[in-house]
C-alpha cells in the first residue's frame, strides 16, 4: 500500500499485525518504614463530635441529665433532650433522671391525657418521684374511678412526708370517699391534717384549725384554732408576698396614696408610705408629700423605688413571715399539677348525674357519692370537699354572692335520709 511518505506494508505483503492489550501501570510498593505510614483520614466534625461524647462516662451523662429533669419547665424540655441522640434516649428513662424530675416536667394536660402519659407517670412514680406518685395517684382515684390504686399511690407519697398528699388523704378520710357514709374516719382525718399541718401545709392548718375551734374529731380547743388559722393566714399571704412582691408593694403604695390622711390602712401600708416619703427627690415634708401625689403612678418612680426599697429587697430574699392577709390584697397561690388536672378533666368530662364538684374554683375534686360534700349553711348552693376550701372561697367569692333560703337544710335531710336507706338496703 502506498502512502504519502513512502509505502506501508499490508497483509497482500504477507506482513500480519497483532494488537496487544495497554499496559497497566503498576502501583510503587512501600519498601521502607517511613512509606508504611498512611496518610491520616479527614474526619468530619459531627463524627469527632460523636466518638468524643462516645468517651464519657455513663455516670456523667446521667448528672447532666438529671440536672435537666430537675429544671424542665415542662415535659417538651424532657421529650426533646431525649431526641437528641440515642444514648440520651436510653438513659433519660433511667431511675435517677426519673425520680428528680420537677412538678413542672411532669404537668400533663387533660386534653392531651394518653397511655403514653400515664406510662411516663406510673415510670416517675415507680422510680420514687413524689410528686408522681401523689398526681397519678389523684388521677385515678377522681377521674378513672380507680380509689384503691389512687389512695396506693398518695399513701407512698404521703410516707416519704409529701404535705399535699396528706392532706388529700385527709379529706378522704373526712368524706369517707370511695365508701359510704359509714366509712369516715374523723380521727384519722385529723391525724392526717395535724402531720401535714405540722410540714407547713396552708390548707392543712386551716381544717385543723376549724376542726379544733369545732371540735369535729378533736376535742375542743378554740384558742389552738385561732391559733393555727392565723398561722395559716401569715403564711399564705407570706408566700404570696414573696412570689411577685412588685405587685404587692404597687397595691400598698396605691392604698397609701388614697387615704386621706396620708397614711394608709395598716401597718405595712404606713411603713411602705413613710419610706416613700423619705426616698423621694423632695426630702420629707410636705415637698416629698406633693412629689410623692404627683409622681405616684408614674412607672420610671415605681420602678426607681422598687429598686432602692429594702421592703422590696426583703421579699425577694424569701418574705416576711409575719405578715397576715388582714388588708392585704396579695394573688393566689399557685395551683398544684393535680389540681389543675381535675379542674380541667371535669371542664372536659362533667361527673355522673346527681354528683358535684366543690365549689372552691381551685380544688377540682367530684363527689364520689351523692351529697358527701359538706354545703353553705346559710344557702345551700354550694358544697366543698373540705373546711379549707369553704373558708378560701368565702373569702374570695362566696361572701358577696351568699344569699340566705329558709328551708334548704330541711330538705337536704331528708335526701340524706333516703341515701342512708338505700345504703342499708345495699348493705343488708
Amino acid at each position: 500500500m502506498r502512502t504519502r511518505r513512502g509505502n506501508y506494508p499490508s497483509a497482500s505483503d504477507g506482513i500480519t499485525f497483532s494488537i496487544r492489550a495497554p499496559l497497566q501501570k503498576r502501583r510503587r510498593t512501600c519498601t521502607s518504614r517511613e512509606d508504611d505510614t498512611e496518610r491520616p483520614q479527614k474526619i468530619s466534625r459531627t463524627e469527632r463530635f460523636s466518638s468524643e461524647f462516645d468517651l464519657l462516662h455513663d455516670d456523667l451523662v446521667l448528672n447532666i441529665l438529671t440536672a435537666v429533669s430537675s429544671t424542665a419547665n415542662s415535659p417538651a424540655d424532657v421529650i426533646n433532650t431525649m431526641l437528641t441522640c440515642r444514648r440520651f434516649c436510653a438513659l433519660a428513662t433511667h431511675k435517677l433522671v426519673l425520680a428528680s424530675a420537677a412538678p413542672s416536667a411532669l404537668t400533663v394536660k387533660a386534653s392531651k391525657w394518653s397511655d403514653g402519659a400515664h406510662r411516663f407517670l406510673k415510670q416517675c412514680a415507680h422510680a420514687g418521684n413524689v410528686e408522681a406518685c401523689y398526681t397519678i395517684g389523684m388521677v385515678k382515684f377522681y377521674c378513672m374511678n380507680k380509689k384503691g390504686g389512687g389512695a396506693s399511690y398518695m399513701a407512698k407519697a404521703a410516707m416519704q412526708s409529701h404535705a399535699p398528699a396528706l392532706h388529700s388523704l385527709a379529706v378522704i378520710q373526712f368524706n369517707g370517699s370511695g365508701g359510704t357514709r359509714k366509712d369516715k374516719d374523723l380521727k384519722a382525718g385529723v391525724a392526717l391534717c395535724a402531720r401535714a399541718a405540722a410540714l407547713g401545709h396552708v390548707d392543712a392548718m386551716r381544717e385543723l384549725g376549724h376542726c379544733l375551734q369545732d371540735g369535729y374529731g378533736v376535742p375542743m380547743n378554740v384558742a389552738e384554732g385561732r391559733r393555727l388559722l392565723l398561722e395559716a393566714n401569715a403564711r399564705e399571704a407570706a408566700a404570696s408576698v414573696a412570689a411577685s412582691p412588685r405587685c404587692f408593694i404597687e397595691t400598698a403604695l396605691q392604698a397609701a396614696a388614697g387615704s386621706s390622711s396620708g397614711g394608709a390602712g395598716c401597718l405595712h401600708h404606713h411603713v411602705i408610705y413613710q419610706s416613700v416619703l423619705q426616698n423621694s427627690k423632695g426630702g420629707g415634708g410636705d415637698v416629698g408629700r406633693s412629689v410623692f401625689g404627683q409622681q405616684l403612678f408614674n412607672a420610671r418612680f415605681i420602678e426607681e423605688y422598687l429598686g432602692r426599697s429594702s421592703v422590696h429587697r426583703l421579699f425577694q430574699g424569701g418574705g416576711c413571715s409575719l405578715l397576715s392577709d388582714f388588708g392585704c390584697n396579695v394573688p393566689p397561690a399557685k395551683l398544684h399539677i393535680a389540681n389543675r388536672f381535675l379542674v380541667d378533666w371535669f371542664n372536659l368530662y362533667p361527673p355522673e348525674a346527681g354528683l358535684r364538684l366543690c365549689s372552691h374554683a381551685n380544688c377540682g375534686r367530684p363527689e364520689t357519692r351523692r351529697h358527701e360534700f359538706r354545703r353553705c349553711s346559710a344557702c345551700g348552693s354550694v358544697n366543698y370537699c373540705s373546711r379549707a376550701c369553704q373558708a378560701l372561697d368565702w373569702k374570695i367569692r362566696h361572701k358577696y354572692d351568699c344569699s340566705p333560703v329558709a328551708d334548704w337544710e330541711e330538705r337536704e335531710d331528708a335526701e340524706e335520709e333516703e341515701q342512708a336507706a338505700e345504703e342499708d338496703m345495699d348493705d343488708s
